[in-house]
């Protein structure tokens, strides 16, 4: 199982949310590039990054920062937010990024997904939040009436590398990951899925790596505060 080290960026600078609320930011470092290396550093072999400005506002704005951090590192990295049409893709694919998480696009317009996902094998996943299993859309703002298996299994057939699947109730509450709904989707559909909201210790890890059956995890307020050490759990994973 991989650990994905978070870095979620909000007018330039990594941040962590409480439930989705951007106006519950905590800002853990104004250097994106600074806290890319030191995850690097640390042995992680991906990043997950987010433009949560651009989540709200359908497009990238945080793109300085995440170039940096392109720029200052060497392991793959994935972005979402704000990536809701094919010429960003191509742009954001063209300056080193490794994948593109497609979120509110993936409701709103299923075909862009299925192009992307042909256009650019293993370079596209697909972001399902949700609250009470529901989907929902536009940095988290919007509630649907779309069960996250549905959608899910609506982009089994499309070629997309991973689902990331975050419980909006969840994330930056250092409450825990909701492993039973995860490991549920998990088990519903065949393409990889990556768990994201809650994941605060060292147990919520290695309890969604005993299900066997969930590809990886993402942590982010954890590593900043030190309730994870990053180093000693990629090789707590390893061993």
């Amino acid at each position: 199982m991989i650990l994905y080290p978070a870095i979620d960026l909000k007018d330039g600078q990594c941040v962590r949310l409480l439930k989705g609320e951007m106006s519950e930011a905590t800002v853990f470092n104004d250097d994106p590039g600074a806290q890319a290396r030191a995850f690097q550093d640390a042995g992680a072999e991906w990043l997950h990054l987010v433009d949560l400005n651009g989540a709200f506002a359908g497009e990238p704005v945080n793109g300085d920062a995440v170039e940096r951090i392109l720029a200052e590192t060497s392991i793959p990295a994935q972005l979402g937010g704000g990536i809701r049409d094919m010429a960003t893709i191509e742009r954001w694919l063209s300056k080193g990024l490794k994948r593109v998480i497609l979120g509110t696009v993936a409701v709103e317009n299923p075909y862009l997904v299925r192009e992307a996902a042909r256009a650019f094998p293993d370079q596209v996943a697909v972001g399902l939040d949700a609250r009470d299993g529901r989907v929902a859309t536009r940095g988290w703002a919007e509630e649907t009436d779309m069960q996250v298996t549905d959608l899910a299994r609506a982009f089994e057939d499309a070629g997309i590398a991973a689902i990331i699947y975050t419980d909006i109730d969840r994330d930056g509450a250092m409450g825990g990951p909701n492993v039973a709904a995860t490991e549920a989707l998990a088990r519903a559909v065949s393409v990889p899925v990556i768990a994201s909201g809650g994941v605060s210790s060292m147990d919520d890890l290695t309890r969604l790596r005993d299900t066997q059956v969930i590809a990886g995890a993402i942590s982010g307020r954890a590593l900043y505060d030190g309730a994870i050490d990053l180093k000693a759990a990629l090789s707590a994973l390893k061993g």
